[in-house]
């Protein structure tokens, strides 16, 4: 075994040797799923990085990932292992957050998870990206466990939002709005033989926390101790951290049937980078989006779910065939219905908009963001693009906080990845129309184009 790099080294607990659980494989997630058909809460577990030189698999072939996965699913939740960017370089940080955030979105639309019962759990170098998602706190979000993280970024790289500095910040009554919000639940499992560079700042985190951190200790545990030291401390403190999740997914009150996700209260806070730390952008991220843009559709009827079943579309109206029709004509006829019925006929790229229509509608701006690609274009009607989900964020931000999202789709023809929407858009009092085209790729919006 020690010949192996330690990334390929057994998983501590024995779980891949056992009951069969279903893996499902969809662009850089791998879906574990428990035996039961049930929906139930889901982890995402992601990773960190960068990965050693000479890496010959990529992470979530791993046999530490693979095992917490399975583990999950064998005590009966969704678990997911994302690939993403970190594993390339810390300069890689901001692409590996917005793959992250693609991955939630993904998950949570998957039909066996529950969208309202999510964990998310950061290994070493990604405890980076888990500042984030303790800061905007979202309310789907049941508890985040982090296991030998890393938490302070290496100079010269981009910071992202520091988590000793937001941990345990709406327990405190932090940050306009948040004094309402429940309290998130946060884990985490420290090797008592740290590396240097890694437990100062795991200690400023606990010093940090307080009472909203609860902590599992490995005091002869080193980084990686879950592949590296095969000890009953290991294996108890894997099993103990396991167990805290799934108990914090199943403390659902009731209501686990149901089949929509209230809306979340307006969020004013997502994805930042710490002022006083981070290097200097590019001109083109800073850059902001112009103004006036088009909203993207949404159902003219109240919605109250982030994520929802798709609307039954609207049917054009089929030709009636001419009372004094000649036998030629009557083929004719049926082709054309025949083809108004494709056009019309709900399609999984007509569902993945009307997962973005119910988010919008909803005011849940997370959703709604992570219904689109983190590349997507859109193309305004004066011609201007936008490209990328922070463009996205940084223009819709204000008008989902300020309750103004509004849309009313009178038509629709779907065909293959594209939609095709007649809408009208309440940017203003009165009602603008428009033609919103999307294209959908591998379960998300790749490009929108507007047209007046």
């Amino acid at each position: 075994m020690t010949d192996l790099p330690a990334y390929l080294r057994p998983f501590v607990l024995g779980v891949l040797d056992g009951p069969d659980v279903r893996v499902d494989r969809l662009g850089e997630i791998d879906f574990y799923r428990p035996v039961e058909t049930a929906r139930t809460g889901a982890i995402l577990f992601v990773h960190g990085g960068p990965g050693p030189a000479g890496l010959e698999v990529m992470p979530r072939e791993w046999p530490v990932y693979r095992g917490y996965a399975t583990a999950a699913a064998r005590r009966g939740v969704v678990a997911a292992v994302v690939d993403h960017s970190l594993i390339h370089g810390f300069d890689r940080l901001v692409a590996a957050a917005d793959e992250v955030e693609a991955a939630i979105g993904v998950l949570r639309s998957d039909p066996r998870v529950d969208p309202d019962r999510v964990a998310l759990w950061f290994f070493s170098g990604a405890g980076l990206l888990a500042g984030e998602w303790l800061d905007s706190h979202p309310d789907w979000l049941r508890c985040v466990a982090l296991t030998y993280p890393l938490l302070a970024t290496p100079p010269g790289v981009e910071e992202l939002v520091n988590a000793a500095e937001v941990i345990g910040k709406h327990d405190r009554g932090g940050g306009v709005g948040k004094e309402s919000s429940r309290d998130l639940p946060v884990l985490l499992t420290r090797a008592g033989l740290e590396l240097e560079e890694l437990a100062g700042p795991v200690a400023e985190f606990v010093s940090a926390g307080g009472t909203a951190l609860d902590i599992i200790d490995v005091p002869k545990g080193h980084h990686g101790f879950d592949m590296l030291d095969h000890t009953e401390e290991s294996r108890a403190a894997v099993t103990k951290a396991l167990d805290w999740a799934i108990a914090h997914l199943g403390e659902e009150p009731g209501g686990q049937d149901k089949l929509l996700v209230p809306p979340p209260p307006a969020k004013s806070s997502t994805r930042r980078t710490t002022p006083t730390t981070k290097s200097v952008k590019p001109a083109a991220r800073a850059a902001k989006a112009p103004a006036g843009r088009p909203t993207p559709t949404t159902s003219a009827s109240p919605v109250t779910a982030t994520v929802a079943a798709p609307e039954a579309p609207t049917a054009l109206p089929t030709p009636t065939p001419t009372p004094a029709a000649t036998p030629a004509s009557t083929p004719l006829a049926s082709v054309a219905a025949a083809t108004v019925a494709a056009a019309t006929t709900d399609t999984p790229a007509a569902r993945v908009v009307a997962r973005e229509h119910a988010a919008y509608a909803a005011h849940d701006l997370e959703a709604f963001l992570a219904m689109y690609s983190p590349t997507a274009r859109i193309e305004l009607p004066d011609g201007s693009e936008l490209k990328g989900r922070r463009f996205l964020r940084e223009h819709y931000r204000p008008r989902f906080d300020a309750g103004r999202c509004k849309t009313e789709v009178v038509q629709k023809l779907m065909l293959g990845e594209w939609v095709v929407e007649h809408i009208l858009a309440y940017d203003t009092d009165e009602p603008t129309p428009m033609i919103a085209l999307y294209r959908v790729t591998d379960g998300l919006i790749a490009e929108v184009q507007f047209r007046v």
